[in-house]
């Protein structure tokens, strides 16, 4: 997810230039202006949609910065072998809680939207969050080829 974000502070430079947001606000400004467009929401649809999505954005990030608080922490050990074993399995078993956390989210804001909006559009709005970030990655990749 942070990784995301990097990549576009990296494709989209002109929106670091609109004045009153932080990047990851004009990055998730972005993002509902995709998913508005790719999943052409009814009135009524709109009304329950964007308030469980708020939520679940809000959920996700609130885990993602505790998660950056963790990564700080791992990126200031300069070796492994200067880490006990038990140090060692600490480390690799919290970054399985924080992904297991982040599959929690996922389920429960997909029984969410499939309680309360058809599936079909449930399987549009997945299918879109996955297309934005192809999108984001192949706008990286055509801005910084492989060497």
């Amino acid at each position: 997810m942070m990784r995301n974000l990097i990549i576009a502070l990296l494709l989209f430079p002109t929106l670091a230039l609109a004045q009153g947001l932080r990047m990851d606000e004009k990055m998730e400004a972005y993002k509902v202006t995709w998913l508005t467009t790719k999943l052409d929401l009814s009135a009524d649809e709109a009304k329950i949609f964007w308030p469980i999505y708020n939520d679940y954005t809000r959920e996700q990030s609130t885990l993602r910065k505790e998660r950056m608080q963790q990564m700080i922490s791992f990126r200031k050990i300069k070796e492994i072998d200067d880490l006990s074993d038990t140090e060692i399995q600490s480390l690799i078993l919290n970054d399985f809680d924080f992904r297991q956390k982040d599959l929690n989210i996922e389920r429960k804001y997909y029984n969410k939207f499939k309680s309360n909006l058809p599936i079909k559009l449930v399987g549009k709005f997945y299918r879109a969050q996955e297309a934005f970030k192809k999108e984001l990655l192949n706008n990286y990749r055509g801005q910084h080829p492989r060497q």
